[in-house]
């Protein structure tokens, strides 16, 4: 089949051809996100705190590490796309998912590092098991994380099923 003859195609030109916009590869980025952030409550965290108070710690810091290092990258790639999105359309949605999406850094620096610090600074072999304690405030903002990608999606999903 030739080339005029190909649905959307009009005398071999390409307008019936739509170009891929930055912002569905945002909105899958930012699913990847929100994905990575409900897999660490759901899974993750629970798994963690069935160990004892120092398996758990030890087995959180490196865990921690990777995963800001993953959340971190998603975000600041869906916000460069969103932005890049609204650059071509004009739509602010795009700006206003992107902006959501990079709060998580915010978010993380003022909220999650703080009982980061915590967990690490606490000595081991203590009376009490002020780590587990920790552990679960940990897990509770963590989901905060798994909100503010919920959220992003939500407002990517809206730019996409209804364009400006």
């Amino acid at each position: 089949m030739s080339p005029q003859h190909l649905p959307g195609m009009a005398c071999g030109g390409n307008k019936g051809i739509r170009e891929m916009r930055p912002g569905l590869i945002a909105f899958a980025i930012a699913s990847a996100f929100f994905g990575a952030a409900l897999y660490i409550n759901l899974v993750e965290q629970p798994a963690r705190l069935a160990l004892d108070a120092r398996s758990m710690v030890r087995e959180w810091v490196p865990s921690n590490r990777r995963g800001f290092v993953l959340l971190s990258s998603l975000a600041i790639i869906s916000a460069i796309l969103a932005y890049g999105d609204f650059a071509q359309t004009g739509d602010v949605r795009w700006t206003i998912g992107g902006t959501v999406i990079l709060v998580s850094w915010l978010y993380a620096y003022f909220v999650i590092v703080p009982v980061n610090i915590w967990l690490c600074a606490i000595p081991p072999g203590g009376r009490r098991s002020p780590e587990r304690d920790l552990m679960r405030e940990w897990g509770l903002v963590e989901w905060g994380e798994t909100a503010i990608g919920f959220a992003a999606c939500c407002i990517f999903g809206w730019a996409l099923a209804w364009p400006a």
